[in-house]
Parts: structure tokens; C-alpha cells; sequence
């Protein structure tokens, strides 16, 4: 589905290298996690494959198609979904405001959008009053999970998640990665998470260490 070839990243020349040579495939129905200490270049690498960023060597490719021939925009809008460590929800609008507008962004095809919203939503702890309620009124926890909601709703088939359970608490914590296995699993979509939560890992289907330039697979 996702595949990197000889991918490589590094800052203003070759000897601020990130990493190199690159290559690594991540498939549908599974659930990744790039595992790495802060500043390792695991959020680089999410921007990369996310397509909010261009690798300086090597190639992307989506079902077999290099990004940049697709369109990054193209990409971004019609086959991936990004949980965002910040949130970058609309400050604005609901919670369920939030959710409805990336679905139409999306052209999601969900008979009854805001039921579906709702639905996904309540899964995770905010109900249809808080739904409501502007999300600068909401929590820092309770705004990531919107937002992972968020990504969750559209119909893309690859969603990537910057440190999705930064915020929470234990126990909300292993209520989303439940959640996101499910989507996975049942969904059939391909979910990469980027941690430094080795609990987090552990739950994923595969993961890949970002230790010293290096991906190395670790199970």
C-alpha cells in the first residue's frame, strides 16, 4: 500500500543526514508504529509520508504510484488522514463541527454523517454535549480525541498519528490504541503511529525503531 524506496532526509546539506536509504512497506489491515527518542526524525519521517513534506532522496509510493505524481494535495485530501500532535482542530467550530467538516473535505460516503460523528465520538468518552461544545472549551485530552476522531470518520485508508496519546491518561490511552487496532483490523486500513511509548508498540501489528539514522525492525 505504502512503500518507501531509498528514501533519504537530512536538513540544509548531507551531513545534517536523518537518515538514509530508506525502505520499508506498510500494508492494509495493519497497525505500525515507528518507534524513537525525541529528536530522532520520527515526526520528519510522518511529514514525509504524510506528504506535507518531500524526501531529499528516494521515493514515496501509494498502491504504486510516487506521491508526486498523484499530487501531494491530491494525496492529502483523498487517501490520508493526519493526527497532528498540536491537534490543528478549527478553534471556532464543535467538536462535531470539527469532525463533519473533514468528512465533506474527504467526500466521505456515511449515509448519516452526524450519526456517524456522534457514534465515534461517544467511543471515546466525549459524548453528544461536549460534542457540541466549541473545542476550546474542551480539555487538552478530550481535543485529541476529537481529533483522532476526526481522522477516523474520513474514508481515507491510510492514517498516520503524530504521538496520538501524548495527552491522555492511561487508561484513555489504551482505549484509543483498542480503538485504532479496531479500524485496522475491521476497517481495513493501514494506521502508522509514531511514539516513543514502548506500550504503544507493543500494541501495533509492526514496528520500526528510529535509533542512530536507522529503521530497524524490532518484531
Amino acid at each position: 500500500m505504502l512503500q518507501t524506496k531509498e528514501v533519504g532526509y537530512w536538513y540544509k546539506n548531507e551531513q545534517e543526514i536523518l537518515y538514509k536509504n530508506v525502505n520499508l512497506e506498510f500494508q492494509r489491515d495493519k497497525m505500525y508504529a515507528i518507534l524513537g527518542a525525541s529528536g530522532s526524525g520520527k515526526t520528519t519521517f510522518l511529514s514525509l509520508i504524510a506528504g506535507l513534506e518531500v524526501p531529499k532522496a528516494g521515493t514515496i509510493l501509494y498502491n504504486g504510484k510516487p506521491l508526486t505524481k498523484i499530487g501531494l494535495r491530491n494525496y492529502r485530501k483523498n487517501d490520508v488522514s493526519i493526527i497532528f500532535q498540536a491537534y490543528n482542530l478549527l478553534p471556532y467550530m464543535s467538536a462535531l463541527d470539527n469532525v463533519l467538516t473533514a468528512m465533506a473535505i474527504s467526500s466521505s460516503k456515511q449515509p448519516d454523517k452526524k450519526a456517524y460523528a456522534l457514534e465515534n465520538l461517544a467511543h471515546v468518552g466525549i459524548d453528544e454535549i461536549l460534542a457540541k461544545k466549541k473545542v476550546t472549551e474542551l480539555s487538552g485530552g478530550q481535543q485529541q480525541r476529537v481529533a483522532i476522531v476526526r481522522a477516523l470518520c474520513c474514508d481515507h485508508e491510510l492514517i498516520v498519528a503524530d504521538e496520538p496519546t501524548g495527552n491522555l491518561d492511561e487508561k484513555a490511552s489504551k482505549d484509543i490504541v483498542q480503538l485504532f487496532k479496531k479500524v485496522a483490523h475491521e476497517g481495513k486500513k493501514c494506521i502508522i503511529i509514531v511514539t516513543h511509548e514502548q506500550e504503544v508498540a507493543k500494541a501495533c501489528d509492526k514496528v520500526y525503531e528510529l535509533k542512530n539514522q536507522v529503521f530497524e525492525s524490532i518484531n
